[in-house]
């Protein structure tokens, strides 16, 4: 399997307005000149990561990322109670991909994904497949009611101490209800300890869900206040709303993708998202490979997939 490409930075950057008073920060890294490709990155909430660029060839790729609204370097920031994410859905953030392709004069590019990007992967292709590639996701998922239902309790089932201190984490009211609802009624509680508790509590649980891989380790980025506080509150915004899509339509409308080459990879191992939803896509979908790899939401493996996955598609 490929291995990683060698770390590169950006040559190019901005800001760019794209409605509501949200402002999203864009990069630019690997050749001007090269196959343009987006990278969506997960969480939501948790921000671009420069090693994704290492997934491309920089000498045949032009790598295009973004921070998502309201995380990483776009503004107004969710770690601001005060932000109203009313107007921060599925759909907007599809606008945004789109507005970004404009106003990067791209015409048409590779789109790849990681878990919650693959979300917003599969959501902008459906929207728009005549400005696709190609696809590449990577821990697949779709944030329909029932992902959200596995995560958020039937998973208490395989680590029922560490789920017991998350459903606790929530009012008693609460805790047979929505927990991701009652979280995100948390993080904008006007009392900061409120706010913190659940931040570290929500994070607590996101890095037990996604331990069972090979060589896991804790996230280091849930040390940081602000990006937890970000992290958890994007998130629960959007798993409480089911990523404010009818149930289902992402693999209801997959035949929307049937010209659309694409690689989808997922982990032997990734309780947090079970393997039936990247088979039943792969199933919906003729022109994608689906590709095992014994790794769990994340690896090294998958990693090296993707990269395997790339290099295909720029030699096409």
């Amino acid at each position: 399997m490929a291995r990683p490409y060698p770390e590169i930075e950006p040559h190019a950057e901005g800001m760019l307005p794209v409605g509501d008073g949200n402002v999203v920060h864009w990069e630019v890294s690997g050749n001007p000149d090269g196959r343009p490709a987006v990278v969506l990155h997960g969480g939501p909430g948790s921000g671009l990561a420069p090693g994704r660029r290492r997934w491309f060839d920089p000498s045949a790729y032009r790598i295009v990322q973004f921070d998502q609204r309201n995380c990483g370097r776009s503004t107004p920031r969710a770690d601001d109670p005060a932000v109203d994410l009313s107007t921060n859905t599925t759909a907007a953030l599809v606008d945004d991909v789109e507005a970004l392709r404009r106003h990067l004069g791209v015409d048409r590019w590779l789109v790849s994904g990681t878990s919650w990007g693959t979300t917003l992967g599969l959501a902008y292709a459906e929207a728009h497949p005549g400005r696709v590639t190609e696809v590449v996701l990577a821990a697949v998922g779709t944030t329909g009611r029932r992902e959200v239902d596995w995560i958020t309790r039937q998973m208490g089932r395989i680590f029922p101490e560490e789920w017991a201190r998350f459903r606790d984490g929530v009012p008693e009211a609460d805790r047979d209800g929505d927990l991701s609802a009652a979280y995100a009624r948390l993080l904008t509680s006007p009392d900061p300890a409120v706010r913190e508790r659940a931040a570290r509590d929500w994070c607590a649980w996101e890095d037990t869900h996604v331990s069972l891989g090979p060589g896991w380790s804790p996230d280091p980025r849930y040390d940081d206040p602000e990006f937890r506080t970000v992290f958890a509150r994007l998130v629960t915004h959007y798993w409480s709303h089911a990523a404010f899509l009818p149930d289902g339509a992402l693999l209801d409308s997959a035949g929307r993708l049937a010209g659309v080459p694409a690689v989808l990879i997922h982990g032997r191992r990734d309780v947090s998202g079970p393997l039936d939803v990247a088979w039943e896509l792969a199933r919906r979908w003729p022109a994608a490979d689906l590709v095992v790899v014994d790794d769990g939401h994340g690896g090294t493996r998958m990693t090296e997939a993707t990269v395997d996955a790339t290099d295909r598609f720029a030699a096409r």
